[in-house]
């Protein structure tokens, strides 16, 4: 197939794209580079890429309209991975409008190539984050997510929304992927695990918000590649019913893609301590606007689609994370 991955400089894209290298397929992967943070570890992530020859980088904006029909008119792709989006939900306190930007414009953006040039499967990047207040546990994509507590959340579900009225008007088929914390090797320095990782090697306390009483669904980016790779071979299908929140009349599918088992946070700073050989200093703070107590995903219907259930526990999955993390920084 002729493949578009979106975010490939990013977390993810990186890994989907070295993950799907070597199978006969030609990916062109697009990047805007913004420095929501470092752009030399994304930069690196590219460089990293380099062997893989069937893998092309173009630099390109999701918001930038004719550029993005420029690139589907071009390409005629088959299959389209759409993983790019402005992350994090305290930096949409800040500076909302770039959250329009890249998670509803861009977007549309997206969506519209696929739409004109007659994409057979669009695979996008939603979130966990969509749960909001919802109090029922495991979270499952049948539930109603109508209650975001940040921004960020409200894009994201906005993306599923978007994707739905695609799906039904153009017969555009479309899966969205609601990702729960994905940590690992080449990681953003924005998550927990980085950024505890990094204050515990250099010796400076780490910020513990909600006191400590937070739980988090892990899961490793091994699990999550797999979980994407298989799902871009399930193509929905229309003609079904629209009983539920995740089924649709229209070509559309919604699936929850994590590990299936909520981590207390304090247990997974200890699972740091351990493959870092420090002890944590924890500076215990309140909750943070726009966050959640926990998360945890219900997994099964990406099981019964795919036949994949992640294999990767916390602690395997923090040492492999801090043993990348010390030879990236030669430490």
């Amino acid at each position: 197939m002729k493949l578009l991955i979106t975010g490939l400089a990013g977390f993810i894209g990186h890994a989907v794209a070295k993950r799907l290298s070597g199978r006969g397929h030609e990916i062109v992967g697009i990047d805007n580079l913004n420095a929501y943070y470092s752009v030399a570890l994304k930069r690196a992530r590219l460089a990293d890429l380099a062997e893989c020859a069937d893998v092309h980088f173009v630099e390109r904006d999701l918001a930038d309209r004719e550029g993005m029909a420029v690139l589907f008119a071009e390409h005629r792709f088959d299959c389209v991975i759409h993983l790019a989006a402005q992350a994090g939900v305290r930096y949409s306190l800040q500076n909302p409008h770039v959250y329009a930007d890249s998670n509803l414009v861009g977007h549309l953006n997206v969506m519209e190539g696929c739409r004109h040039y007659g994409v057979e499967h669009l695979v996008y990047a939603s979130s966990s984050s969509v749960y909001g207040m919802n109090d029922k546990v495991p979270f499952g994509t049948s539930d109603v997510v109508d209650h975001p507590v940040s921004l960020y959340a409200a894009t994201k579900k906005a993306g599923e929304l978007m994707a739905h009225t695609y799906a039904h008007l153009y017969g555009l088929p479309t899966t969205g992927l609601r990702f729960f914390t994905v940590y690992g090797p080449w990681g953003r320095p924005d998550m927990a695990p980085f950024k505890f990782t990094k204050a515990l090697l250099e010796g400076k306390p780490i910020q513990v918000f909600n006191h400590g009483d937070m739980q988090r669904d892990f899961t490793y980016i091994d699990d999550i590649v797999e979980g994407v790779v298989r799902i871009l071979e399930v193509v929905p299908q229309a003609g079904g019913t629209s009983e539920r929140p995740d089924s649709s009349t229209a070509p559309f599918a919604l699936y929850n893609i994590g590990h299936g088992s909520p981590v207390a946070l304090m247990d997974f700073i200890r699972a740091v301590e351990k493959a870092t050989g420090r002890e944590a200093q924890c500076d215990f703070l309140p909750m943070q606007p726009g966050d959640v107590q926990r998360t945890w995903a219900d997994t099964e219907a990406l099981y019964a689609a795919t036949g994949y259930r992640p294999k990767v526990g916390v602690e395997e999955g923090v040492q492999r994370f801090v043993d990348w993390y010390r030879a990236y920084y030669w430490i």
